[in-house]
């Protein structure tokens, strides 16, 4: 699949809600727990520093997303914190890999140091082999820490990496 990562338009949000929702209502990697309304996305995508969406060149259509933005305020702003979503028809084609490089790139750009992420939940295996390939090292382990949508709790991994 050939794919193109740009910056978002207002005219991709309908396909990045959709995107987004479905990872939401999956219950089992983004913490949010109530889908975006149209409103809600257009405030969510405006409000990063930078929003990337994933553009399947043969079929015009986008495929997948990533937020940026700091991690925190103040004395901890130069830290990124990311989240990336994949439509789920075409995830295992390297979408993820593309768009967490791209992230790591364009947190450079724009000046930030490192890149932590503060929940990757530990049955996210995809996820995880693919950061530690990135050169993502583990913080540690929160037990519990992430309320799965089938009502159980599953442990959670803090990674961080330099940029």
């Amino acid at each position: 699949m050939n794919i193109t990562i740009r910056e978002y338009q207002i005219s991709d949000i309908p396909q990045m809600q959709e995107i987004w929702n479905e990872v939401v209502d999956a219950g089992i990697a983004f913490p949010q727990t109530e889908p975006l309304c149209h409103e809600a996305a257009i405030a969510l995508f405006a409000e990063q520093d930078f929003a990337g969406v994933a553009v399947c060149q043969e079929a015009d259509e986008i495929v997948g997303l990533y937020i940026l933005h700091p991690n925190n305020i103040g004395r901890c702003g130069h830290i990124a914190n990311t989240s990336y979503a994949v439509r789920p028809s075409v995830r295992g084609r390297q979408i993820g890999k593309q768009l967490v490089c791209h992230s790591i790139e364009k947190g450079r750009e724009l000046g930030f140091r490192l890149l932590q992420f503060n929940a990757v939940v530990k049955t996210n295996y995809g996820a995880i082999h693919l950061y530690e390939k990135l050169g993502f090292q583990s913080l540690g382990t929160i037990p519990g820490g992430f309320y799965m949508k089938d009502g159980t709790y599953e442990d959670i991994i803090l990674f961080y990496r330099t940029l």
